[in-house]
């Protein structure tokens, strides 16, 4: 299974050629056996690799007691580095889901500033993949033993991309022909257009695990409520039963169990943090319920995710943030149930699409 997941990350996701620069960086040691698989690859194919450890907890008490200088050196060796390097895969472990949390909202702020450019570079001009390696915390969130866990994550980020790629293609003939989408779900009844705007399937090129299909709405055209049922992560804290109200593309208000003003500073960041940037649904079908981490939530088969701030630039809409907060609403019915409609059709109910060219695409 790693060898394989190598493989895919290596030829499929990145498509590695001979002397490009690749840049592991992965967040512990723990990751080791991808990492020498990893390099395994690399070198068969040509491409020239090194490795930096970043650990989690040492970067936390780093940035909790940055200054300016601090702030300005951490930029320029980011810039370094997208400049060096043809291509990154960033390897996640989540040792506690907190490390970070006392990182201050003004030094995150300016951080996301300062590396705001060359991280768009990264993204939008390079090649890069983000893919998490197995921990005790994640398998306990997901309430599965370590072992259990560590077969799971292989498991669903092993799936066929090639299939997946193949399959997906009537549900983006649809999209591309869609203007209207309409949200209904327990407390949620959301409208917004899509038409005309880019429509990107994601199958193994950027996340792994993968699995959705994502585009931007106009940005002003969302109108109405959407609460999303599943926790959602953000710079150290959980937010759990968030709820936007919105109004001509702006949030106008903000809700979460954790408290309205918590979730607002979020939302204050800056002016484009209170419209959407991207429109998702999740279609992977191994990943069936929340594990407290979005690079799997926002898959699940079944839901969809619908993004306050930055819009990516293969489906832009004009809305720039420095945030870019993936929330995610599970519509199967064991969740609470829900409908999508395209142009006042009904596209799926309850998770499952009910439409004959795209019944293919459900939870066998």
């Amino acid at each position: 299974m790693m060898e394989k997941l190598s493989d895919t990350i290596v030829n499929h996701s990145l498509k590695i050629k001979k002397n490009e620069k690749v840049l592991i960086t992965s967040e512990s040691i723990n990751a080791k056996p991808l990492i020498l698989s990893l390099i395994k690859k690399i070198n068969q194919v040509g491409g020239l690799c090194q490795v930096k450890i970043l650990d989690s907890d040492i970067n936390s008490k780093i940035l909790e007691g940055a200054n300016k200088e601090e702030i300005d050196l951490i930029s320029k060796m980011n810039s370094f580095e997208i400049d060096l390097f043809d291509a990154f895969i960033k390897i996640i472990y989540v040792d506690n889901e907190y490390n970070g949390m006392n990182i201050k909202k003004d030094i995150r702020k300016e951080l996301d500033r300062k590396n705001h450019k060359s991280n768009e570079i990264k993204i939008n001009e390079k090649k890069w993949v983000l893919l998490n390696y197995p921990s005790n915390t994640l398998a306990s969130k997901a309430h599965m033993t370590n072992s259990d866990f560590n077969d799971y994550i292989f498991d669903v980020m092993n799936v066929d991309y090639d299939k997946m790629a193949e399959d997906i293609k009537p549900l983006k003939k649809l999209l591309e022909s869609t203007d209207r989408v309409r949200i209904v779900a327990p407390d949620t009844d959301l409208t917004f257009s899509i038409k005309d705007m880019p429509i990107i399937p994601c199958t193994g090129e950027c996340n792994i695990p993968d699995g959705e299909i994502f585009t931007a709405p106009i940005k002003n055209s969302v109108n109405g409520k959407i609460t999303y049922n599943t926790p959602s992560p953000y710079h150290g804290n959980i937010y759990n039963h968030v709820s936007l109200e919105f109004k001509d593309g702006k949030i106008v208000n903000a809700t979460c169990d954790e408290g309205d003003d918590k979730i607002n500073e979020i939302f204050d960041t800056d002016e484009g943090s209170r419209y959407i940037g991207e429109f998702a649904i999740g279609l992977n079908p191994k990943i069936l319920k929340p594990v407290g981490d979005i690079l799997f939530d926002e898959k699940i088969i079944g839901s969809i995710h619908f993004t306050p701030g930055m819009a990516y630039k293969e489906a832009y809409n004009g809305n720039d943030s420095d945030i870019h907060w993936d929330l995610v609403l599970i519509e199967r019915e064991e969740y609470g149930g829900g409908k999508l409609y395209f142009d006042d059709k009904l596209v799926r109910e309850n998770g499952k699409f009910v439409l004959d060219e795209l019944k293919h695409l459900n939870l066998k």
